[in-house]
């Protein structure tokens, strides 16, 4: 599982002129789901995220969770995360989970971080997407399940 995580103002995504999810202050996550993920790579991944200390505290310094914060999350699904630019110019996309293993490993995914306390707004699984964001740093990271 592959997670790229940008702190954010404020981030939305729009799917055919409709905005289907959107936040203030809080965190964007680009969602990628490979062949060899399960419900362990969704656990470590929503614990580590939630609790990412990348929240500066009155000091400026990256001290405190979105948890802390009391920010909010956009995930969006994104399977090219695992495109293979390597070789050729078009990327690979075998290492990307079909849709029918991926999907229900994504809502998972977004159910253990409102379990954690959380409020979770998606785009929409599979459909075009159009997102918007200010990158508040900017600070981008990339977390990932497996070395």
């Amino acid at each position: 599982m592959r997670v790229v995580v940008q702190r954010v103002s404020e981030a939305s995504v729009t799917v055919a002129g409709e905005v289907v999810g959107e936040i203030g202050h809080g965190l964007l996550l680009l969602v990628g789901i490979t062949h060899e993920d399960g419900e362990k790579d969704v656990e470590f991944v929503s614990d580590k995220i939630a609790h990412l200390r990348i929240f500066e505290d009155g000091e400026g310094k990256m001290n405190h969770s979105v948890l802390e914060t009391g920010g909010q999350i956009l995930s969006v699904s994104q399977f090219t995360l695992y495109g293979d630019c390597r070789k050729g110019r078009r990327p690979n996309f075998m290492a990307a989970a079909r849709p029918e293993q991926a999907e229900p490993l994504y809502e998972l995914f977004n159910a253990k971080l409102r379990e954690k306390g959380l409020q979770v707004e998606t785009g929409r699984f599979g459909a075009m997407m159009d997102v918007r964001l200010v990158n508040d740093g900017p600070v981008t990271l990339i977390v990932e399940s497996q070395a």
